[in-house]
């Protein structure tokens, strides 16, 4: 695992949408969603749109090194209408990823994971005491040594993209904590993006999408 250096990117935020309900935004990778522990770290998304929005609410997170599409909420009410969706898993989520190898056209992990307590934020597949973890694959293009993949989480376990994907012999290229080798030399950056999010809108409940074009 490579050295942790928070040297977040300071180009200003993208918003990709504004209402009196949601705040969707897109994440550059490298930065944090929360602040830190450290006060080097207090530069982070949740910072930034609160500076813009103060009354904006963190409803879920990406990783550091993941970048996409983040929403915050308006309100409390908003806050509680979209916590349940992630809660109840009625949102549909849609990531892209460069892996090592040549996966399968499609396919289906099902591995359970809980926090590697010792190696921690490191999570690991632990049939005896993890937690059910699901996701869904579909190859987009291959080229060489590496393939771009579609990603569809049917469950939100911390790092749940990256492990599975590792566990099946495909780790994400630029992975610090998981790609070893060629793998994690092939990019400077984890080639990890949330790609689109379609929620329920808290006013009222129509579908709406959310779309952040890949940046790898």
């Amino acid at each position: 695992m490579k050295p942790f250096e928070y040297n977040p990117p300071r180009e200003p935020l993208n918003i990709i949408h504004r209402d009196d309900d949601l705040i969707v935004v897109s994440k550059p990778s490298g930065l944090l969603t929360v602040p830190g522990k450290n006060p080097e770290h207090r530069d982070c998304v949740e910072m930034r749109v609160k500076d813009e929005f103060p009354r904006a609410l963190l409803v879920h997170r990406l990783d550091m090194d993941t970048s996409g599409v983040i929403v915050f909420a308006g309100n409390a009410n908003a806050q509680r209408h979209l916590g349940l969706q992630f809660e109840r898993r009625v949102l549909e989520k849609t990531y892209e990823a460069i892996v090592w190898g040549q996966p399968e056209n499609t396919g289906v992990v099902k591995l359970p994971l809980i926090v590697d307590w010792p190696k921690r934020p490191l999570q690991k597949v632990c049939f005896e005491t993890g937690k059910p973890s699901e996701t869904a694959w579909e190859v987009l293009d291959r080229s060489g040594r590496s393939s771009r993949v579609a990603l569809f989480p049917k469950t939100g376990r911390s790092h749940q993209l990256r492990v599975h994907m590792n566990e099946i012999g495909h780790p994400i290229l630029g992975d610090r904590f998981y790609a070893k080798g060629a793998a994690l030399e092939a990019s400077p950056r984890l080639c990890l993006h949330a790609k689109s999010l379609r929620l329920r809108h808290p006013d009222g409940g129509a579908w709406i999408s959310f779309e952040d074009p890949v940046q790898f």
